[in-house]
């Protein structure tokens, strides 16, 4: 049987001994678009295309894997505030189909775009406060 990993990693208190890097603090900055380190850095460089790295603390950005994570997170977000909302409306007023599709289909998708880059700017800053894919610079496998 061959071994998958030819060097074994070795723990010790130096690896763990790292800088504290507060969840909320990045969410916070993550969510503005900014930097999760110094919160003055840009994240993004267009919609959603995040940024290579910070401009300000030269944070690199690329070992970030937000993948479809923000979408879901967006489409649940805006499900729990138009579908009770449409619900709402519909058992007090019951107003004719075509007024609500005018009305919801409009919400949701602004509400859509709206949330998106927010959402995945928080998704990378959480990652980055977690050291998760390559935000750890302590990795003792590399």
């Amino acid at each position: 049987m061959e071994n998958v990993n030819a060097h074994p990693i070795v723990w010790s208190r130096e690896t763990g001994a790292a800088e504290k890097r507060d969840v909320w603090t990045a969410l916070k900055r993550g969510f503005r678009g900014r930097c999760p380190r110094c919160g003055q850095g840009k994240l993004f460089r267009a919609f959603l295309k995040v940024d290579d790295h910070c401009s300000v603390c030269q944070l690199d950005f690329t070992p970030h894997r937000a993948d479809d994570l923000p979408a879901y997170l967006v489409i649940v977000i805006v499900g729990h505030i138009v579908v009770p909302t449409i619900l709402w409306i519909e058992t007090d007023y019951s107003p004719s189909v075509p007024l609500q599709l005018s009305i919801y289909l409009p919400l949701t998708l602004i509400l859509s775009l709206v949330l998106l880059q927010p959402v995945k700017g928080a998704v990378v800053a959480i990652q980055w406060a977690l050291r998760m894919h390559g935000f750890d610079e302590q990795n003792p496998t590399e």
